[in-house]
């Protein structure tokens, strides 16, 4: 997608961030709505194309974690929008349940406008599968050397096959089919076992070790599956991989 028809939204009650981050997204090429509230967030979602969402955490009316709650479990057609949310170095709690419900990336204030504009540019490109993930009507799955076939149910590093057992397959399959984003081990547990997660770290934890041992050459200092401490596991993302 060209920059030009790319439409992001901003949302902070801080205005003067609003505009700070509008003046540097416009320099890069891309087009801007703005709100100030999760309530005026919503509300222009419905009524505009939006490819991308800014979103601070503490704000009036509605806050940003209970506006992207409501974007990820009622807004079907938003509910793959890339969306980056802000906080406080005070916040880290919103932050973590963030990441937990939806958010795809995280930027604690104060920032640097050049690394929100390289972290837009690296969802966006997911998002519009231009990155890391291929085509999902082809049903393949690919970042850097890391390739899933899911209609052949297969798994390659570097050309090579690897032997997954069906339960790591599923967790390796859901972490890079949303390549880049954070999920907790409760969230894993809940979507591959499709039970609610009760003492699930041991569990999801023991696999996630099986699968780097397969994927990984080191799986001391993994390159596709990594963990983000305090949060959760995801499969990294790699810029030019298709």
């Amino acid at each position: 997608m060209e920059k030009d028809r790319c439409r992001i939204l901003v949302c902070d009650d801080d205005r003067e961030i609003v505009d700070a981050i509008e003046i540097y997204l416009k320099q890069e090429g891309y087009q801007v709505v703005k709100a100030y509230d999760g309530i005026e967030a919503l509300e222009l979602l419905q009524s505009k194309e939006i490819h991308l969402l800014i979103l601070d955490v503490m704000m009036p009316r509605l806050d940003g974690i209970r506006a992207m709650l409501k974007i990820r479990e009622h807004g079907k057609e938003h509910r793959q929008i890339p969306i980056i949310i802000l906080s406080a170095k005070s916040e880290d709690a919103d932050k973590i349940i963030g990441l937990n419900i939806g958010a795809d990336d995280y930027m604690t204030k104060p920032f640097h406008p050049l690394e929100l504009l390289a972290r837009v540019k690296s969802q966006l490109r997911r998002y519009t599968e231009l990155g890391s993930i291929v085509s999902k009507k082809q049903d393949v799955y690919q970042t850097g050397g890391l390739c899933v076939d899911n209609e052949r149910r297969e798994v390659t590093v570097d050309g090579e096959a690897v032997k997954l057992t069906p339960i790591e397959y599923n967790i390796l399959l859901l972490l890079i089919q949303n390549a880049g984003r954070v999920f907790s081990i409760e969230q894993i547990y809940q979507q591959i076992w499709n039970e609610r997660a009760v003492a699930a770290d041991n569990t999801v934890a023991v696999h996630i070790r099986h699968i780097r041992e397969k994927i990984e050459i080191n799986p001391k200092e993994p390159r596709y599956l990594k963990v983000v401490w305090g949060v959760g596991y995801k499969v990294e993302a790699e810029k030019g991989s298709r």
